[in-house]
Formats: C-alpha cells, structure tokens, sequence
C-alpha cells in the first residue's frame, strides 16, 4: 500500500520506489525481528503427509484469481486498466483507486508467502531468510504471462529447481549444489533482462499500461 500511495498518488518512479522499498523492509524487519530470530513458531498443522492446509490454499488462491480477472466485472476493470489507463479514465474508471486495491491485494499475497516460510515451511525467523525468493516471484508473472494458473505451474517447476539442489547427491549428478542452487535466480535475471526492452512486453502480453505512470487530467 506504501508502494501504491508513493507511485500512484505522489508518481514517484516505479522501479527507483520498489528497489528502496526493498532495501527498507530488509532492515526493518531486521530491527523488528531481533528478538524472534532463530525462534521456533511450533508445528503447523498438516492435513496429509507433508501437505499443509497453506498448500491447498495456494492452488484456491490461484484459481479464485484467474476466474475473478476473466469472468467477473471486478477482472474485466482491472485488466482494460491495464491495458490502457487513459481509454479506461475516459469511460469514468477510477484509474489511482483500483490501482491501489490491487497493489495492496498483492502486497498481501506476498506478505502470506512471507509467513509461510517462517510459519510452515522453516518454521522459525531469520534474517534475510527469504533470500531473494521475491524476485523470482516477479520473473513467475512474466513466464506465465500474467496469467493466475501459469504462475501456479510455474511456482512448482521453480520450486522443483529448488529442491533439487538440496537432493542433487543423493540422485548422483555430478552437478555442484551451489550451481543447481543458481538456476532458479540466473532464470529471473534473464527474464528482468529481456523484459527490459519494450519490443518484448508485447510478445509476453505484457499489460500495455505495465509500468506506465497515470496522469488524470485536471
């Protein structure tokens, strides 16, 4: 929400605005979490072997979203906006407020993966202990060409990656650890870099408004 109110009300730069806002809530929640580090948060419960109810709510979570951008009035404001602000504040669209609902809606998103990974997964706090796992998040998005279900099989084949380093000895590839543990961020730098050029965005289906800063007329 801090990052919808600096870069569609006040229009600061994007990119510039989440970059600081990165290297901000890396030392906030340093500070924050200094008592809780290395603390264990419990068991999580679990409803079949290693499957957590988190897990089923992911999958929900992404075929709620999917239905609701294709099938619902909601969906269809949020993607012409998308598309094209300016054709989209003509028809009477409140181009800043629904840009900011769906900022903030994502924002929460993450902040559950967030504490998935130090409430289930882990389960305990460490500094730094997302390690760049939000990035990849952002090269998901462009792999499934912002498409909700995509992503979904993406996160697997990502997560997959992920767990293969960890299993790399005991299958016997003769692979080091430390570079199957490479692949999923090597993978994001290659998409940041090729979405960097505008000529690409449209072969993504990249949003056309992507980035875009919106200035409602006076």
């Amino acid at each position: 929400l801090l990052f919808g109110i600096l870069t569609q009300v006040l229009l600061s730069n994007q990119v510039a605005t989440g970059l600081a806002l990165t290297l901000f809530g890396l030392g906030l929640s340093a500070l924050i979490g200094q008592s809780y580090s290395g603390k264990s948060a419990g068991t999580f419960p679990r409803l079949v072997g290693s499957v957590d109810i988190m897990a089923v709510l992911a999958v929900a979570a992404a075929v709620a979203i999917g239905w609701a951008l294709t099938r619902t009035r909601a969906g269809l404001v949020l993607r012409a906006i998308g598309e094209n602000h300016d054709a989209a504040h003509a028809v009477g669209l409140d181009v800043v407020r629904v840009r900011l609902l769906a900022i903030a809606f994502g924002g929460a998103m993450a902040g559950i993966g967030g504490a998935y990974l130090s409430l289930v997964q882990t389960p305990f706090w460490v500094e730094r202990m997302t390690a760049g796992r939000g990035w990849i998040a952002l090269a998901l998005v462009v792999f499934a060409a912002w498409r909700p279900m995509r992503v979904l099989v993406g996160a697997y084949l990502f997560g997959g990656i992920s767990i293969l380093q960890l299993h790399a000895q005991g299958l016997g590839l003769a692979i080091d650890a430390q570079i199957l543990s490479m692949l999923p961020y090597l993978a994001t730098i290659i998409v940041l870099v090729v979405i960097s050029h505008d000529r690409w965005k449209s072969r993504l289906d990249a949003p056309a408004s992507l980035g875009k800063v919106f200035y409602a007329p006076a």
